[in-house]
């Protein structure tokens, strides 16, 4: 399994219950109230643990008891913490509002997170440069992930990018320190100022080809229920998902992407196998309640691809 160093945020999820939704000045009541583990540097960083891969984090917590808790689970999860800063913020928090279709909107409030900067990551050179696999998303400053990309490409690292939330600029220099792409069909669209498509042509024609352009050519836009487009190494493809019982979408996208890097290879060959892979996860992750408490393990993700038998040749 891959040696994968994650560079991202580190959130305590209030995960709010509601039936829907509310209009602009309605109020409604809420089902129930939970709070979790979560931010989408964590929970990548646990699914890539989870799926065997030797994971270190290099993030940022307040210093408090939600900075402490967050070090615990982590080491608990057997990921490198020694990366994670103090900084005289809170813990970065969320809040996520989840409708009774397991659908979910997000807000959140950086804190501790926004403070990393590219001298804490300096600090973590050497494991950057022994890593196999790194991986980034913007709930952290954009010039600490350039920073660690830049080191990390020195020692020949896959460079991972999962551009959310929604930019519409990532900039030349993380463009050309960024060796593959993983936005979902919003985020994409928004980096080449398109509206947002499921379709596949559109993605084809339209999507990608204004990403490779931008100098973005190895992409994997996730569709939701809809499936996953990739094109690897000039190799269109798509795959769709596992039909579940939705439960919570929350950590679904982390839970693919965290899979994907566990495994991921240098010559990023055998990318439908990894990807069937990652998307089974993800199915097992929605199937479940909660962040980090819905990641699958390894062995599960096993067993069931292990029963799909001729399934995926049979697709």
């Amino acid at each position: 399994m891959n040696n994968v160093v994650v560079i991202g945020s580190l959130n305590i999820d209030l995960v709010t219950k509601i039936e829907r939704l509310p209009l602009q000045g309605e109020t409604i009541s809420i089902i129930d109230q939970t709070t979790n583990f979560g931010g989408k540097g964590a929970n990548q960083a646990v699914a890539a643990a989870r799926q065997g891969a030797n994971v270190t984090f290099i993030g940022a917590t307040g210093d408090d008891d939600n900075g402490e808790l967050f070090n615990e689970l982590l080491k608990k999860e057997n990921i490198n913490t020694d990366y994670i800063v103090k900084k005289d913020k809170p813990t970065g928090t969320a809040t996520i509002l989840l409708e009774a279709n397991g659908h979910n909107t997000i807000l959140v409030h950086g804190g501790a997170n926004m403070d990393l900067n590219k001298a804490d990551v300096e600090k973590a050179t050497k494991v950057l440069r022994d890593a196999d696999v790194v991986v980034a998303q913007l709930e952290v400053p954009k010039e600490a992930v350039e920073a660690a990309f830049k080191i990390a490409k020195v020692g020949g690292a896959i460079t991972v990018l999962n551009p959310a939330p929604i930019t519409h600029n990532l900039g030349k220099e993380l463009i050309s320190n960024t060796d593959l792409i993983i936005p979902n069909e919003t985020e994409a669209a928004a980096l080449v100022n398109a509206s947002k498509s499921t379709d596949l042509k559109t993605i084809e024609d339209t999507i990608y080809q204004q990403l490779r352009v931008q100098g973005l050519k190895n992409v994997i836009i996730t569709l939701g229920d809809k499936g996953v487009y990739y094109n690897i190494l000039n190799e269109p493809g798509f795959l769709p998902i596992f039909t579940v019982d939705t439960v919570d979408t929350t950590a679904a996208g982390d839970t693919f992407i965290g899979t994907v890097v566990a495994s991921l290879r240098h010559d990023m060959l055998y990318m439908r196998e990894l990807l069937l892979r990652s998307t089974m996860a993800s199915s097992l992750a929605v199937s479940k309640a909660g962040a980090i408490s819905s990641i699958p393990y390894k062995k599960a993700v096993d067993e069931k691809i292990n029963q799909l038998g001729n399934y995926e040749a049979s697709r």
